[in-house]
């Protein structure tokens, strides 16, 4: 809804504001990108190449331009730095500590992005140095390691580990009552690559029979009378999610 003309008392205030009077922190958007592969979920991070934190990995981000709501710089972000355009994004946390970039007072709005593998796999631009890095939850509380392929704990700038660590805390706890794990699957699946990708974001096992139950059940699913192709196995049904992805 359109605001409403100033008064002329307002007018006259802000004429004379002085934006000045106070010290003003500048914001950026950073991008945690997530996708399921081989078990574990994995993230883009790329080089830095400029100070602070110069040669460290990072997750993809930059500074919210003055005329540019925080969606649209999240999204412009995920775009020039990750090549993906029209996937699930979502805001998460405002990063605020006065001491978490040497620069200056610097707040980072943090988003997370969840795409299928295949789409994961179309992210990494050529003209930018990125590398896939692995989550591995700690087996009790909320530790967070982050590997690189070779399988090396990556130590990352800012505080980028602890975005990714509530990151992973934030769809395990919506799991459960949204349809978020489905932003993780391609648009047809089977019942295993579902029960799959919840075993993956949770870090444990499910009991086969009772999650397909509450999962049928739940009416989200709608069978496409299709099955899977080129498998070396009984080829299993094809599912869809009926709702809006």
């Amino acid at each position: 809804m359109a605001r409403a003309l100033p008064t002329p008392d307002e007018r006259a205030f802000l004429d004379a504001y002085d934006p000045g009077q106070f010290d003003r922190p500048s914001v950026t958007v950073d991008v945690v990108l997530l996708a399921p592969a081989e078990g574990s979920l994995h993230t883009l991070l790329i080089r830095r190449a400029e100070h602070p934190f110069k040669g460290q990995w990072a997750l993809p981000g930059g500074f919210v331009g003055m005329a540019e709501s925080l969606d649209a710089a999240a999204a412009r972000v995920l775009a020039t730095k990750a090549g993906l355009e029209g996937v699930f994004l979502e805001q998460l946390y405002t990063f605020g500590a006065p001491d978490r970039d040497p620069r200056m007072r610097i707040l980072s709005v943090a988003y997370y992005a969840l795409v299928d593998h295949a789409r994961f796999q179309e992210a990494r631009l050529p003209q930018e140095e990125a590398t896939v890095a692995r989550l591995v939850p700690a087996k009790t509380g909320d530790g967070l390691a982050v590997k690189a392929p070779s399988g090396k704990v990556l130590d990352l700038a800012f505080d980028h580990r602890d975005i990714l660590a509530l990151a992973l805390r934030r769809i395990r706890g919506k799991l459960d009552h949204t349809p978020i794990g489905f932003e993780l699957l391609p648009p047809t699946f089977t019942l295993f690559d579902l029960q799959k990708v919840h075993e993956t974001v949770l870090g444990r096992k499910l009991n086969k029979d009772s999650f397909r139950r509450r999962l049928l059940a739940s009416g989200q699913l709608e069978a496409t009378g299709d099955i899977q192709e080129g498998v070396g196995h009984r080829p299993a049904a094809l599912y869809r999610f009926s709702g809006t992805r």
